[in-house]
């Protein structure tokens, strides 16, 4: 259980363990599903840039990008 915990933080958090700052910029490829991560970076005056469609609010990101999230071709960047 323990290792599968481990496991699991290694490969979510794993990327964060060099960072010495905050990032410059963030990129938001689903801005309805990555909300948390979005409203963190506004509360840390981090810029966003953020593909959005059309269940999301193009004024909580700094620079908007429409796009269909729903379309095949999208589905495995997002798996």
């Amino acid at each position: 259980m323990l290792k599968r915990q481990l496991s699991h933080l290694q490969t979510y958090l794993g990327g964060i363990k060099y960072m010495t700052g905050l990032p410059d910029i963030v990129i938001i490829v689903d801005q309805h599903e990555e909300y948390t991560a979005l409203q963190e970076c506004i509360t840390l005056g981090i810029p966003t840039i953020c593909l959005i469609d059309t269940n999301c609010d193009p004024d909580l990101a700094d620079i908007s990008i429409p796009a269909n999230d729903d379309a095949i071709i999208f589905n495995p960047i997002n798996s």
